[in-house]
């Protein structure tokens, strides 16, 4: 009798005694009692048993020996596994089915082997996934030459065979798959398809008793082998994931928990494993290991560590006993990469109490020094590593190739890391697969390659993708030629058999239940496939046949095969989102914590860390050789300080800057050194579409770096041309290509404009670079345009690919079809590209999902993809020989890839997000403003440039704003060009007509549409204007013209009349430049001709505060100069500029004491060479100040040396008023010739100020002076002071020409027309308010004096008369004629009456006259114009009795000498008026300023700062009203008719009128009829030939469109009374009184925009995140086409349809998200509420989260704390009880308000800041905000803003923002440069606060809901 027993061996006394101190607790007592089970073989007569301890099993012969698993049973059998064998024994001899239940790990399916090696059973060993079917385990059809056959699988063949089933993985399988086994495990009987019926040993042998064998067979029943017994292998559901366990299935077993080895057998195995190592140091890694897999350990979330890995690590620690132990665990366990920092800590803490903390004193492998084949061992070969100072060779498995010894390769750059990296490599692939963890982008294809060349391994790439199956992992099936079906290895399988290195990549998105299919292969080399294959591990295989003496043939003909001992399997990941626990928030998959403890047993884990800067820079520099070191630099400082932050933003921006990218970047700076760096960042992260706050965040990092944003260069040459086959594109050239197939060459209309051009000229640098390309960018922008043009012009072939939701892997590849019961594969478009080298453009690439488009990411990167019919694409020749079914990768072959931007409103998938960085990405924006001009135009020929000018600015508005999220859909240029191209076809449709096609889809949300009315009116596009609107001014008849007397120039010889003026020069003294800062402010210009059309253009308000006072207004050419005296400041805009620029001047001339200094300033404009320049003259000081206003240089001019003691003098507040003389005045006609005068009321000197020279020329008077005008350049008017004297001053034209340096004085007088009737003289001499410095043109001239003249004239208004016309002045000398406009009453006699608005403002009269005349003369209009006081105005002639005159400002009063009519425009008030106002009233009589317009017109400023232009030339009006009414469209209330021309085949006789029917009845057709339509000859309508239309009344009724426009009004009062008694009820039901309603109402209206636009992008995030997704293996629905043979074959489920995914079981619960709103209610809130509205502002932001968020509560859980110096946690809303109607949330308001009012002062900002975030980091969520709203008023109370940024980023699981609301000074943005990008805004305008509150919402809480 021999036997053999199988028993342990000794225990160590180390282990014991360190096992009872640490595990005596936690395995209890009975732990520690065991009985020891002996196994034991014996031979007996009646064959051989097997006895475990007191139980035995007779053995039996096998029928299949090769079914027997083999080498499964240790030497040393731990007794554990004894006490387990004996157990499934016992239930074996029960005939019962066994279920062993336990952690995760090979250790239950090695028991369960080993049990059918014992007991020499046979096996069928089925994995299940979620993608197992009823067919998998029953029967399969196959075709046999034609005909389908019921295959039995393996239950079935298990049952019927008499083998042992083992299942694994039972928690994998879908739900409702697995009953179909529950009456063959309780009953073992089992209808099958084929007919046949399986049936249970006894019962069928008691048939057989009364039946016989053929009888039973003909029944088709079965026999169930009384041997079949089924062992399945299962984890613990709750605690692991997966499906819970059936309750009927699970009653049919026993079960038995098969948990990780004892401490002292697992001991034992590691002492076997790792004899060097000292047995210290294995107890500790043991006791580590099971201290983490304990109960304990799990509640603390940290994952079971993978004990069944340590022997293998200990053999590493056999070969290198000097490793450190930590990095060993962090192989087995990488800790640092799937735990947060609680966990971190956890595991540390259990290092550091086993002393396994020893990283610091063991050296790592630093690199490999070399690697040689073994000449001992065939398929291995000899490394050397050098670890610091130890040299240590080892052998590992190496590949079929021939080596290659380390860093020789061209295409990797070895840096220390990556080395060392390399050599850890080694020593884990000498025992185990592995797992690279890293970013994308950071390296790991490279790496993974180096590493395969370097020991002669194939690689054999496999991507992963979601959706993968298990079959798409081993086999698929397919046809063979003459129509049977067979199935096909995949490459993996391929890979195992001759031993290639298969490279898994990207294991983290593939569904973990297809992954489990892989731990066989992984942890044992087996697998079984679904044709019957089975391959074994190569040792096995060859005992395998040894002991059946077999040859390869006979065992490959019984389908087993060899796994080659070199097949390893590398695999790549990114890493896995630490979350909070077991999953983190994004539904969109992918992003799970994928490295769960089943996975971590699979592989050993190496992770890929970013490179540090200086090998990333040797590493690009090595790759780019001739890239600017440079820009190295900076891209690296940039791209380092981003991954260093732990801001989430930075970091999402840091994985766009991945080495790939880095890589991809440096390559073109190398090509092009001249691009910005700004540039190629911008690019890669595509900045264009970050949401703002990134977007703030990329800006400010960049800025921090140093790397300059570089304005455009104006337009360089951007053109395409080709000469001679060259292509240039810009400054980029290219060979034109020369294709085989012409027709598919794209070419599509397309109009050149130069941004289009740039985008092409920066995808064609790319392109030559070899680049795959990828544009990004909103709707109609031209990316399909841009692309096919590129083509076009390239000449390159096309291959077109549409993506949509319903993409998957197979349609992108091959489409499959039956053709003759053969199954066809017809090559998609991208196989065609890929073979014929065209360029493959993928439209919508972000409709499919991402893991199908993922596998763009094999092919872009390493040039290899499988199809499903088993051919693949290679990139390079040489691997393609040998191989029948390779595709040669095309050379010219190029994808370009169009998807829109990422985010709302497109809610495509993130394609860039998720494959940005393997392509060049390019983003394609609406082109800019000018370049759309000339686009429309090319569109458009024939549309007015106005119009299109028009269009292409409302357009650009609606375009920020959809940047900034105010409008939800980006308006493109597409729409743009539809509109014009209707234009161009019909003219005569108005323009505010055609673009409601475009805006039509927004005529139903109220909000939005009140958004794009305003502006489109802003841009003066009348959209809702009716063409009757028209509202100009009523004309008035003016008096007629007299000739009321001579002017007579004096020069006869007479010495006394001909007076001479003695002149000096000198040099003017300059001082300065000073440099102010000029600042710009947007420019809110408003087209004011949008509803109704009047005399006033456009209007905008000027940035200024309340109390200044406007005191100067002056144009030059189209640009308007500003001047203001409270504090002195210049304004200067362009009529349609888009900016407003300032210069403060406030230190030039420091205010004195409140307003008894009042500096009043006068400004000129310079002309050419100094455009652009201002002089502005301060008149009480006589500062003459020299300005620049583009560089804000300001330089003091003092024309006399005596000025400086005036200067002085004048500027001393308590000087007595008594003595002043006259302040100082500067005429500025002749400004634009750079030259200025300057005199002084009541002096005697004229100073002639030459800019360009720099001179000043002094003339003494001998008069004293009272006012100047320039009437000419040599001649110039002066009026004495007492006398009103004039005198005409001529001097010579240069004053330098020294003969005649002497100006003569002429006296002027003046003569009425007669004396005769008793007119006196006296009231003749007043004093001109204007005299035109130039004359009217001649047709002016005679149309004003009705009589045909030509002579030299003046234009000359004054107060008692409209306008006077002085002929021949100023150069004949004869007597010359003056004609006047006579007012009815003299101006200067009216006194300021005491009613009208003028008083309200003014409380009191005006005091002193006036410094401004505001009157103005237009030459070539042939008008003066001025701008009067309401009072001086004939009100109730302009307006009917029974209509109340509008209050107004001024009048404009415009005297027209052509039409000869006087008119009055109003000007409406200002919205505010300065305090000041008796300084007011010395500025101006009326409330306004006026100056002339270039373009012919007049512009006025009121004293609020409202800037309004107006048109008054009568040719002008004319013509913008006839514009004006094109553009409204002219619906001229005809009717519509709609005819039919029929051509009836009948010819048209004579015409003639036709019969006349009494009745009068309608005819249509024939010709017999007067009166009928559409007949021939008759008299009608819309027939043909009749002699003339004849209406004889047959037809509707029209209506006017505005009656039909007009609804009733008794129906719309009903309306209105519905709408209000609703309102009423509702207050009624929630007991709110009316007035709160109002109260409520006025916040909420408020925010009601942005509140719409959120509700609006939450709702489509919910509905995003339902989107159903396929569920396939369905018996009904859409044909799959991957089960498209299953289907030839029969089967029923090869259908999938849509449906909503139930969520993955174990996945974890969809937490809400959690925001908080911190506001401050302090009592500064309630102080400055006055100056800037803050505390309602904030109300009103508190107002719009309450209403935003109603409804979405199981989304985001949100409370509202108040903070103020009562303290930081004031309740405003609780998060479980919140605000449910108006009155509640009114009350939440009231509560904020009388807080503010009454609380202690005091900051608790930080405090407040502090708490929440602690606070909210505690809480269960998803993701958790919270948003501070406080006054910037920080350095008050001393706090540091670098402390509140320290505590806004103290924990990276909550984002805080912080909004600062305007504070005093820059204090804000001062801060905001402080505190940490993108987490703190500004809202100097306190209606910023609820936008910015939206921005926070939509750029990061939905980035991820």
């Amino acid at each position: 009798m021999h036997s053999q027993i199988l028993c342990k061996g000794a225990l160590s006394a180390v282990a014991a005694r360190r096992l009872r101190n640490i595990l005596g607790a936690v395995l209890g007592r009975n732990g520690w009692t065991w009985r020891s089970h002996e196994v034991k073989l014996f031979n007996t007569s009646s064959g051989e048993t097997v006895k475990i301890g007191e139980i035995s099993y007779q053995l039996k012969t096998p029928r299949n020996p090769e079914l027997v698993p083999l080498k499964h049973i240790s030497d040393s059998l731990p007794q554990t596994v004894a006490q387990h064998l004996r157990w499934i024994m016992q239930k074996d001899l029960l005939g019962q089915d066994v279920f062993l239940i336990g952690p995760p790990g090979p250790l239950r399916r090695s028991i369960a082997m080993q049990y059918l090696e014992l007991t020499r059973r046979e096996v069928e060993y089925v994995a299940l996934s979620r993608d197992t079917t009823e067919t998998d385990l029953k029967q399969r059809r196959e075709i046999r030459s034609g005909t389908a056959f019921y295959l039995d699988q393996c239950a079935v063949r298990a049952a019927t065979e008499g083998r042992i089933l083992v299942l694994e993985g039972l928690e994998k399988a879908e739900r409702n798959v697995l009953p179909v086994l529950n009456n063959l495990l309780e009953n073992r009987e089992m209808q099958l398809e084929d007919g046949r019926f399986l049936m249970s040993a006894e019962r069928y042998d008691k048939l057989l008793q009364e039946h016989t064998k053929e009888e039973l067979d003909s029944w088709k029943i079965v026999r169930v082998s009384e041997d079949f017994r089924v062992i399945a292998l299962g984890l613990p559901v709750p605690k692991y994931k997966g499906n819970p366990l059936d309750p009927p299935l699970r009653s049919r077993f026993q079960a038995r928990d098969i948990y990780y080895l004892p401490f002292k057998d697992q001991l034992e195995l590691l002492y076997a494993a790792g004899p060097n190592v000292a047995a210290e140091r294995v107890s500790q890694v043991l006791s580590l290991a099971t201290t983490l897999c304990s109960q304990e350990s799990s509640t603390l979330g940290l994952p079971d560590f993978p004990v069944d890995n340590l022997p293998s690590a200990l053999q590493m620690l056999n070969v290198f006993p000097m490793l450190s132990s930590q990095q060993l665990i962090q192989r087995l366990y990488p800790y640092k990469s799937i735990l947060g920092k609680e966990g971190r800590t956890a595991v540390e803490g259990v290092l550091s109490r086993f002393e396994l903390l020893d990283v610091r004193h063991q050296p790592c492998p630093s690199a490999i020094l070399s690697v040689a084949l073994a000449r001992d061992q065939e398929g291995h070969a000899d490394v050397m590593l050098r670890l610091a100072d130890k040299d240590v060779s080892f052998q590992v498995p190496s590949g079929t190739n021939e080596l290659r010894p380390p860093n020789r390769s061209l295409h990797f750059i070895s840096t220390p890391s990556h080395a060392q990296l390399l050599a850890e490599m080694m020593q884990s692939h000498m025992v185990k697969d592995m797992c690279l963890i890293g970013p994308k982008g950071c390296g790991k294809s490279v790496i993974a390659r180096e590493f395969a060349e370097m020991l002669g391994y194939r690689i054999e790439p496999v991507m992963l993708y979601q959706d993968m199956t298990a079959r798409d992992l081993l086999q698929q099936r397919y046809t063979l030629p003459n129509g049977d079906t067979a199935w096909r290895a995949s490459p993996l399988v391929t890979a195992a058999q001759e031993g290639k290195l298969l490279l898994l990549d990207g294991i983290h998105r593939v569904n973990l239940g297809t992954l489990a299919v892989l731990s066989r292969l992984l942890h044992d080399r087996e697998l079984a496939l679904y044709d019957g294959t089975r391959l074994l591990r190569w040792d096995r295989y060859q005992a395998l046949k040894e002991q059946l003496q077999f040859t390869d043939l006979q065992l490959q003909e019984r389908s087993i095969f060899p796994i080659h001992p070199s097949f390893r399997v590398l695999a790549l990941a990114e890493p896995p989102v630490v979350g909070t626990g077991n999953g983190s928030s994004s539904s969109s998959g992918g992003a799970q914590q994928w490295l769960g403890p089943e996975v971590l047993t699979m592989f050993l884990y190496h992770t890929v860390t970013p490179l540090a800067r200086a090998e990333e820079i040797s590493l690009i520099q090595g790759l780019t050789p001739h890239v600017p070191t440079e820009s190295v630099e900076q891209l690296l400082h940039l791209t380092h300080s981003l991954r260093k932050t732990n801001d989430p933003t930075a970091q999402s921006l840091a994985s766009s800057l991945s080495t790939r990218q880095l890589l991809r970047i440096c390559r073109r700076l190398s090509q092009y050194p001249e691009e910005s760096i700004a540039h190629a960042v911008n690019k890669a992260c595509l900045s264009r579409f970050l949401p703002s706050l990134a977007r703030a965040s990329l800006q400010k990092n960049m800025t921090n770096c140093s790397i300059q944003e570089t304005p455009e260069p104006a337009e360089l040459n951007h053109s395409c041309t080709i000469e001679d086959g060259m292509l240039t594109i810009g400054s980029v050239s290219s060979p034109v290509y020369k294709p085989s197939e012409k027709m598919k060459v794209p070419n599509v209309l397309f109009y050149d404009n130069s941004q289009h051009i740039m985008v092409m000229e920066d995808m064609l640098k790319d392109f030559l670079l070899g680049e795959h390309l990828l544009l990004v960018g909103n709707q109609g922008v031209g990316k399909n345009k841009i692309v096919d043009r590129f083509l076009h012009l390239l000449n390159r072939p096309r291959e077109y690919l549409q993506l949509h939701r319903d993409t998957t892997v197979q349609t992108l590849t091959l489409q499959p079809s039956v053709r003759d019961g053969i199954i066809v594969y017809e090559d998609s478009p991208l196989v065609k590209a890929v073979k014929l080298g065209h360029i493959l453009v993928i439209d919508e690439a972000d409709k499919a999902p991402t893991n199908v488009t993922c596998i763009l990411k094999t092919l872009v990167e390493n040039g290899e993809m499988i199809l499903a019919d088993g051919r693949r694409i290679v990139s390079n020749q040489c691997e393609a020989k040998g191989r029948p079914n390779a595709i040669v990768m095309h050379p010219d072959f190029r994808m370009l890839v169009l998807a829109n931007r990422p985010g709302f409103p497109f809610l495509g998938n993130d394609f860039f997000g998720a494959l940005g960085d393997i392509f060049s990405c390019h983003a394609v924006d609406n082109p800019k403003p000018r370049a759309e001009l000339a686009m429309l135009k090319q569109y458009g020929p024939d549309v007015p440039d106005a119009t299109l000018e028009k269009l292409v600015a409302a357009f650009g508005e609606l375009r920020s704003m959809a940047d900034q999220g105010t409008i939800n859909y980006p308006y493109s240029t597409r729409e743009v060009v539809n509109i014009v191209k209707h234009l161009q076809k019909f003219p005569n449709e108005g323009l505010a007509n055609v673009v409601r096609n475009v805006f039509d889809f927004d005529s139903y949300n109220k909000d939005m549409q009140e958004v794009l009315i305003d502006a489109l009116h802003k841009h003066g596009i009348p959209i809702g204007a009716k063409p009757s609107s028209v509202s100009l001014a009523k004309e008035l008849p003016l008096p007629e013209v007299k000739m009321s007397g001579y002017w007579t120039t004096n020069q006869g010889g007479n010495a006394r009349r001909k007076l001479l003026c003695p002149t000096e020069t000198h040099p003017i003294d300059v001082k300065g430049p000073v440099f102010l800062r000029v600042q710009g402010y947007p420019c809110d210009r408003q087209e004011s001709r949008a509803l109704s059309f009047s005399e006033e253009k456009a209007h905008w308000q000027i940035p200024m505060s309340e109390v200044n006072i406007i005191c100067d207004l002056i144009t030059k050419d189209d640009v308007i100069y500003m001047a203001t005296c409270n504090p002195v400041s210049l304004y200067a805009m362009k009529e349609r500029g888009e900016t407003i620029h300032c210069m403060e001047l406030y230190d030039v001339f420091p205010r004195t004491i409140s307003g008894v200094w009042q500096p009043f300033v006068t400004l000129a404009a310079l002309g050419s060479p100094l455009d652009g320049q201002v002089v502005l003259h301060e008149e009480e000081s006589n500062t003459v100040l020299h300005l620049d206003v583009v560089t804000g240089a300001v330089r003091r001019l003092i024309l006399s040396p005596d000025n400086e003691q005036h200067a002085t003098k004048a500027s001393s507040w308590w000087k007595s008023s008594k003595q002043q003389q006259g302040s100082y005045k500067m005429c500025r006609d002749f400004s634009h010739k750079n030259w200025l005068l300057f005199y002084r009321e009541q002096g005697n000197q004229l100073e002639v100020l030459d800019v360009l020279e720099g001179r000043v020329h002094f003339i003494s008077l001998p008069i004293n002076l009272k006012a100047v005008f320039l009437v000419a350049e040599d001649r110039w008017l002066l009026v004495e002071s007492n006398t009103n004297k004039k005198f005409l001053l001529t001097k010579p034209m240069h004053m330098e020409a020294e003969e005649s340096g002497v100006c003569q004085l002429h006296t002027i007088s003046e003569d009425p027309v007669s004396s005769g009737h008793g007119a006196t003289a006296e009231g003749e001499t007043c004093t001109p308010q204007m005299l035109s410095y130039d004359q009217l043109p001649s047709e002016n001239l005679s149309a004003a004096l009705n009589q045909k003249i030509v002579s030299p004239n003046r234009l000359l208004a004054d107060t008692g008369s409209y306008a006077q016309v002085i002929v021949g002045f100023p150069d004949l000398m004869s007597p010359n004629e003056v004609y006047s406009f006579k007012r009815p009453t003299d101006l200067s006699e009216i006194k300021p009456s005491d009613s009208g608005d003028h008083m309200l403002f003014r409380g009191g009269p005006r005091s002193s006259t006036s410094k401004r005349n505001n009157c103005v003369s237009l030459l070539s209009a042939n008008q003066v114009v001025r701008a009067l006081p309401p009072n001086q105005v004939p009100l109730r002639e302009i307006y009917p009795k029974d209509v109340t005159p509008p209050m107004t400002a001024a009048f404009l009063e415009v005297t027209d000498l052509n039409s000869k009519k006087v008119k009055y425009i109003p000007v409406p008030r200002s919205m505010t008026v300065s305090p000041y106002s008796n300084w007011v009233s010395k500025v101006s009589d009326s409330d306004v300023l006026l100056a002339g317009l270039g373009s012919g017109g007049a512009v006025t400023v009121d004293m609020g700062g409202y800037v309004r232009l107006w048109e008054t030339g009568l040719d002008n009006l004319q013509r913008s009203l006839m514009e004006w009414r094109n553009m409204i469209g002219s619906e001229d209330g005809r009717p519509i008719q709609i005819t039919v021309q029929r051509d009836s085949g009948l010819d048209v006789t004579a015409p003639k009128h036709g019969k006349i029917d009494a009745r009068n009845d309608p005819h249509i057709g024939g010709n017999q009829w007067a009166g009928g339509t559409g007949g021939r000859d008759t008299a009608g309508l819309g027939g043909k030939g009749g002699p003339y239309r004849l209406d004889a009344g047959h037809k509707v009724h029209q209506i006017s469109q505005a009656e039909k426009d007009a609804v009733p009004e008794d129906i719309r009062r009903a309306a209105r009374e519905m709408a209000e008694k609703a309102f009423k009820d509702r207050l009624k039901e929630i007991d709110m009184s009316e007035y709160d309603a109002a109260t409520y109402e006025r916040f909420s209206k408020a925010v009601r925009r942005q509140v719409q636009s959120l509700r609006i992008i939450l709702d489509s995030l919910q509905a995003k995140g339902k989107e159903r997704q396929w569920l396939k293996n369905q018996a009904l629905g859409e044909f799959d086409d991957a089960k498209i043979i299953d289907g030839l074959t029969g089967e029923k489920a090869i259908y999938k349809r849509r449906g909503e995914l139930d969520p993955e079981p174990g996945s974890p619960q969809q937490k809400p998200k959690r925001l908080r709103v911190l506001a401050d209610v302090s009592g500064s809130m309630y102080r400055f509420n006055g100056v800037d509205s803050r505390l309602e502002r904030s109300m009103e932001a508190v107002c719009m989260v309450m209403e935003a968020l109603e409804s979405y509560e199981h989304k985001f859980k949100y409370d509202i704390v108040g903070h103020s110096g009562d303290g930081y946690d004031i309740e405003l809303v609780r998060a479980d009880k919140l605000p449910k109607n108006n009155k509640q949330r009114l009350k939440v308001l009231k509560n904020m308000h009388a807080h503010a009012q009454f609380c202690m002062s005091g900051d608790f900002t930080l405090e407040g800041t502090e708490a929440s975030i602690r606070e909210l980091a505690r809480e269960e969520a998803d993701e958790r905000f919270v948003v501070v709203l406080s006054d910037a008023n920080l350095e008050r109370y001393g706090i540091r803003p670098e402390r509140f940024a320290r505590v806004l980023t103290s924990d990276p699981q909550v984002n805080a923002f912080a909004i600062f609301i305007g504070s005093l000074g820059d204090q804000a943005e001062r801060l905001q440069k402080t505190l940490p990008a993108g987490r703190s805004f500004v809202a100097m305008d306190t209606k910023q606060i609820p936008q910015i509150l939206q921005q926070i919402f939509t750029s990061t809480m939905l980035s991820s809901a």
